[in-house]
């Protein structure tokens, strides 16, 4: 089995359509993907305690990892899983999305709760776990070799399809500083090199603000206005 996740993206999601052109897109980012990242994927995995601060009125910019950083997220089909469980979380727990970008190994989310009490934990709990639960799912049925991707070692947890740990998670009040952190976020395909333009990435947000219609909406309505 080669040693770049490309068995497993074939296994749990295909390829996009050949006349869209986002198969092509993500098929692209997957190997540029892994001509870097092979070591950290073999490697030792260092896990960062992230704290948490539920603070009312507070935007969070949180960002989460596929298991060892492999690039499970050009998959098609994964992240129509993941534009679902998005969806229903923000259902569920009553939050606005501001901003999003689903990188081949990550997933950057700038969201804002709307409740006075509200737990970020049990959101990205909400976002990651259904995801995870479909994936293995999906490979127990069709093929069970490639889980051997997600296998952890351990007998609590024998897959994982998110790497462990808090991920990151910053907390943000100021107009500004959430500004910021939309054009950082709808930038981080340019910067590695994927697109030449944000909106040109499907699984992002930048299209949106340009007035586009996208997986996921945004909540503009929700947004402040300096």
């Amino acid at each position: 089995m080669a040693k770049n996740g490309s068995a497993l993206l074939v296994s749990v999601g295909g390829t996009f359509p050949a006349t869209s052109g986002r198969g092509v897109q993500f098929n692209l980012a997957a190997r540029k993907f892994s001509r870097y990242h092979n070591d950290m994927i073999y490697g030792k995995v260092h896990y960062k305690k992230c704290r948490r601060f539920n603070a009312v009125g507070h935007a969070h910019e949180l960002t989460f990892s596929c298991y060892k950083n492999q690039p499970f997220l050009a998959s098609e089909r994964i992240c129509q899983w993941l534009v679902e469980s998005v969806n229903q979380a923000r259902k569920k727990y009553g939050f606005s999305l501001w901003a999003y970008v689903f990188m081949p190994e990550h997933v950057h989310l700038l969201i804002c709760p709307m409740n006075s009490e509200y737990s970020i934990s049990k959101i990205l709990q909400a976002i990651k776990q259904p995801v995870a639960q479909r994936a293995v799912a999906y490979l127990r049925r069709n093929n069970p070799a490639a889980l051997d991707r997600l296998a952890t070692g351990q007998m609590h947890q024998v897959y994982r399809f998110w790497q462990a740990g808090g991920g990151y998670d910053r907390n943000i009040s100021k107009t500004e500083t959430i500004t910021n952190a939309v054009r950082y976020i709808h930038h981080n395909p340019v910067r590695r090199g994927l697109t030449d333009t944000p909106e040109n990435w499907y699984y992002c947000s930048a299209s949106a603000w340009q007035g586009n219609s996208g997986p996921l909406e945004i909540d503009f309505h929700s947004y402040p206005v300096s």
